[in-house]
């Protein structure tokens, strides 16, 4: 019965080893979306345009590894970051975890199921475009990402 509690149950997000923190990831690529500022309010709006290295489909980045070098600004997350950037969504298990929350029931490491976190439409396959093809990305808000 029982058993051990899961490592984000037990571990502080400083305490968790790499693998253990890349595991936190639930593929959602929410974070992957460009944001624009409302002009009147300098609120950041999340918009349904994703960075030209994100494969939507899959969810992934396609050059994790270099991202950096194609995307200098790109943001490298940790457990300071994930306490402080308000643009996560708020779905996301690292602002989630930094907020004492528990993971959502869909995500992968509560189901087991890599792919539970798009049957529970919390990931952006089907919803975004690359901004590629994106002229204005103000002109494609997704309040469904924040």
């Amino acid at each position: 019965m029982g058993g051990a509690a899961p490592f984000w149950r037990t571990k502080s997000l400083e305490q968790m080893s790499r693998a253990e923190w890349e595991s936190l990831c639930d593929g959602c690529a929410k974070c992957c979306l460009g944001k624009v500022e409302e002009p009147d309010t300098k609120r950041l709006v999340t918009t349904a345009v994703a960075c030209r290295l994100l494969d939507i489909e899959a969810c992934r980045c396609s050059s994790y590894a270099d991202r950096h070098r194609f995307v200098p600004d790109c943001v490298r997350l940790d457990p300071r970051k994930a306490r402080k950037l308000a643009w996560l969504p708020s779905t996301c298990a690292y602002r989630r975890l930094a907020n004492g929350d528990d993971l959502p029931d869909w995500h992968p490491l509560v189901t087991g199921d890599p792919d539970s976190v798009h049957a529970a439409g919390q990931s952006v396959r089907g919803r975004a475009l690359s901004e590629r093809d994106a002229a204005d990305p103000a002109d494609h808000p997704a309040p469904w990402a924040e």
